[in-house]
Parts: structure tokens; sequence; C-alpha cells
């Protein structure tokens, strides 16, 4: 396959480059910065706030891997409208005139909404997003759906949960961090649903060699309920340390989280993103695809892999 990919060089646009080539097919990478890949290929700069791909790439491409967009960060409402949701449409669009077989779409669960309770989700479970970012990825995901549904084209709409992987940033990070500075074991409360950036990329690649005609939406997760206790504990045991002293009681965390709120007044508490449940099922993508995720938080880690 010629593959036509945005956001190359993002921390899951270059696992899935590498994935690709791997494969053997070939790869037309498109990113922010113009940064090569890890292999020293070339890509091609491009701000999709105002640009899209030329039109002679779109036109030998098989499918659009369209991963870019602006994450979760302080941008303004305006760039979230114009980056995830408008560049998402005129570029399905674009791929549709050319005769791409397949274009597959990076979301967020984050378009679903906040989660109502602690019941894992499904992908019809969700409420209108309240946020910036969230509500940009909906609003992208539902133009997709009214416009090519019912279409030779297949568009595949892929919301993830977290992913980690190599290099991430984020929560993973922070909590490895913490431990390496004596973090005591936490109270098992809550959970999350995760996924391997390998598996998500694998995931990825099985829809494009499916092309399922008109709108597909799935949520890509590995099934499993991380809370911040078996995260906790998997990075120890990875390091080989034996298991963290519990002696921080409940009613402490909260105390620091509710400092931590004073501090930062973010829209999310702290002891949510600690504690929360964030749970979401991924039997629709079982039952439709050959995709099955390889990879557990644990396993990765015993690879000797950082978070």
């Amino acid at each position: 396959m010629k593959c036509l990919v945005t956001g190359a060089t993002g921390f899951i646009g270059r696992e899935l480059c590498q994935q690709l080539a791997a494969a053997g097919h070939e790869i037309v990478p498109y990113s922010c910065s113009g940064q090569a890949l890890d292999d020293g290929t070339a890509t091609i700069p491009i701000d999709l706030r105002t640009d899209s791909p030329d039109e002679s790439d779109m036109a030998c491409a098989d499918v659009v891997f369209h991963l870019a967009g602006i994450a979760h960060q302080q941008a303004p409402a305006i760039d979230y409208e114009k980056v995830n949701h408008q560049a998402v449409v005129r570029l399905a669009r674009q791929a549709r005139i050319a005769g791409v077989k397949a274009f597959i779409f990076l979301s967020s669960v984050k378009a679903m909404g906040t989660a109502p309770g602690p019941a894992a989700r499904a992908e019809g479970d969700g409420v209108l997003p309240l946020d910036d970012y969230g509500l940009s990825k909906w609003l992208a995901e539902s133009a997709l759906s009214r416009e090519f549904r019912g279409g030779d084209m297949s568009v595949c709409i892929i919301r993830p949960t977290l992913v980690y992987g190599p290099h991430v940033k984020g929560n993973l990070q922070r909590l490895a961090r913490g431990i390496n500075r004596g973090l005591p074991r936490p109270p098992e409360i809550g959970g999350r649903s995760m996924i391997a950036v390998g598996d998500l990329c694998r995931l990825m690649l099985t829809l494009a060699e499916q092309r399922k005609a008109g709108v597909s939406t799935y949520i890509a997760s590995d099934g499993e309920v991380y809370s911040l206790r078996r995260m906790y504990d998997a990075i120890r045991r990875a390091r080989g340390r034996g298991r963290g002293l519990a002696w921080c009681p409940r009613w402490l965390w909260a105390l620091a989280c509710s400092l931590q709120d004073r501090r930062n007044r973010e829209a999310q508490s702290a002891w949510s993103k600690l504690f929360g449940s964030e749970l979401y099922s991924n039997d629709s993508v079982l039952r439709s695809t050959s995709w099955r995720p390889v990879l557990r938080l644990e396993e990765y880690l015993s690879r000797g892999e950082e978070p």
C-alpha cells in the first residue's frame, strides 16, 4: 500500500511509520515541524490550519492515516476548530475525490464527553463534550459520519484510550518520577483503560487492510483496568524493587490532592486524575476485526522500557 500519514513525527506517528515500513508499505509522511523520521526519512512540512497535502501525493495514496491534531494543551478554541475539526473534514473530502480507498482518523475517547459513572462505556455511550479539545474531536466525528456514511471510501474513526509507549509524556512519566522520589504505594481506588502504542498502530493497519465501506467507529483499548496502584506496582516490579509501603492514609492523599487543586485550579480535580474511573469497552473492535491486543503494561515494562 502507498500510505499518506499526517502527524508522522508525533509519538504515535513515529511508531505507525515504523510498522508501515517494516511491512513493506510506501510512506508519504507529513508533519507540522518537517523533522525527519527516526530512520532519517524526510517529512513534508504542513500547517493544517491553512494547508492540505499535495494533490499528487493524495492521488497516489491507497490509505490516508490522519493522526495530526492539537492535543491536550491550552490552545485557542479557534485552533482546535481549524485543526481538529475543519482540517479533518477537508482532508477526507480531498481523499474521496482522489479515489483513496481508506481514511483512518485518529480521534479520542474525549469525543465521548465526561463519563457519567464508573461503568465501561461503549462507542454509543457518549455525551456532548464540554472542553474545546473533546468538542473539536466530536464535531469532526459527527461531520465524517454525516457526509461519508454509505460511501465507497472506508472511513474508520479510532478513539484511543490512554496510550503508553517509549518516550511518552504525561501521568505515567510523572508517576515514575514520583516513585524515584519515594512516593508511597497508593490506595486501590478507581481505574482507567489504556493501550500500548504498538497495539494501537497494529489496529490502524488492520482497519486499513479491512477497508469496510462507509463509516466505522471503534474504541481502542487492551481491555484491562489500570488503577494507580496497579501502575505503581508494575513500575516498581520492572525496576526490580519490592512492593512499596502504603503508609499514606486515604485522607492524606485527599488532602494533598485538594492542595494541588488550589495551586493549579484546573477543570479536572487531582483526585479524579489519580483515582477516578475512566473505563471503555473494546468489545466492538474485537467482534468486528481480527485485531487483538498483545501487550499489557506489565509486559511492556518487563522488557526494560521506561514509561
